[in-house]
């Protein structure tokens, strides 16, 4: 079997991808913690440091890095520096390994986010969009920048700015559909953010065709191609769960819903506008482009 290494593959993502290919590949998770994934051969690493865990990446068909601290946090200096690190480091540590391997991976994939262009009402951003400011665009682009700054000849090179991913067990759609069920499932703010969203099967799908598919690299938006606004999703979830109404949540609401449970409003309030422009021109045939297509088979 070919071998996938997949580092960070303990968080939901992970999961998706070690539930893909538990029956067609060789899983390697390369995490933190001692975890027990039945799917995979679980190695130890601490993100930043080369060790036994470099063996691992020789005569892989693919190295997919998807670690990082979690972003729902509230943005202490801290937490500010745990997120650049726990990606940047990640980042260097499997490109120094891939240079030391005597036959290193076809190909190696590093997730980004979408959050990396700037608040757009008005447009898609596709893979050339304008990028945006703060904070979450600069640990996007310097996450960005530690990828690009190695040349690796024997290696394919492919980021993955990943939208938000709407699964079965995980992601943020868990959340969102606790608070239809109780009847908050309204509109957040003024309602009119763009969500930029994906099926976790048309994320499995993606990822495995930018890693099967020989000549693409370089930057990849990772999004259903019919973006909605907060107000169209939440009501398309209120639907798919048989609720007739969701009490908005104002702005000021939400900010102060933040901070008792430790968030950012950036999560929910920054509008997301992306266009999967590449994977559409190399004829990607995606499984749900839309939103009301999409909900009632998650759930």
């Amino acid at each position: 079997m070919d071998k996938i290494v997949i580092a960070g593959g303990s968080g939901f993502l992970g999961r998706c991808l070690t539930d893909y290919y538990r029956d067609s590949k060789e899983l390697v998770i390369l995490s933190r913690k001692k975890a027990h994934i039945s799917e995979a051969k679980v190695v130890l690493w601490d993100g930043r440091s080369l060790g036994e865990w470099t063996s691992e990446l020789e005569g892989a068909k693919a190295v997919i890095n998807l670690s990082g601290k979690s972003v729902d946090c509230r943005y202490t200096q801290r937490n500010r520096a745990l997120i650049y690190s726990s990606r940047i480091d990640s980042t260097q540590a499997i490109g120094k390994a891939i240079q030391g391997c005597k036959k290193p991976p076809e190909v190696w994939i590093n997730s980004s986010s979408a959050t990396i262009y700037r608040h757009s009402l008005d447009m898609p951003m596709d893979e050339s969009g304008e990028m945006g400011d703060g904070f979450s665009v600069d640990v996007c682009q310097k996450w960005e920048e530690a990828f690009n700054a190695f040349e690796l000849p024997n290696t394919r090179k492919a980021i993955a700015r990943i939208a938000i991913v709407l699964g079965r067990k995980g992601g943020a759609l868990q959340p969102l559909l606790k608070l239809a069920k109780f009847g908050l499932g309204g509109h957040q703010g003024e309602g009119n953010q763009m969500v930029s969203w994906l099926h976790q099967d048309d994320f499995t799908t993606m990822m495995d065709y930018l890693i099967n598919s020989n000549s693409l690299s370089g930057i990849f938006n990772l999004a259903a191609p019919n973006p909605v606004t907060n107000k169209v999703l939440m009501k398309a979830l209120r639907e798919a769960v048989g609720i007739k109404f969701g009490i908005p949540t104002p702005t000021w609401l939400l900010e102060m819903g933040a901070r008792i449970i430790q968030t950012e409003t950036e999560l929910i309030l920054k509008s997301r506008y992306v266009a999967p422009r590449r994977m559409i021109d190399n004829r990607y045939q995606f499984q749900f482009e839309s939103i009301g297509r999409a909900l009632p088979n998650l759930l």
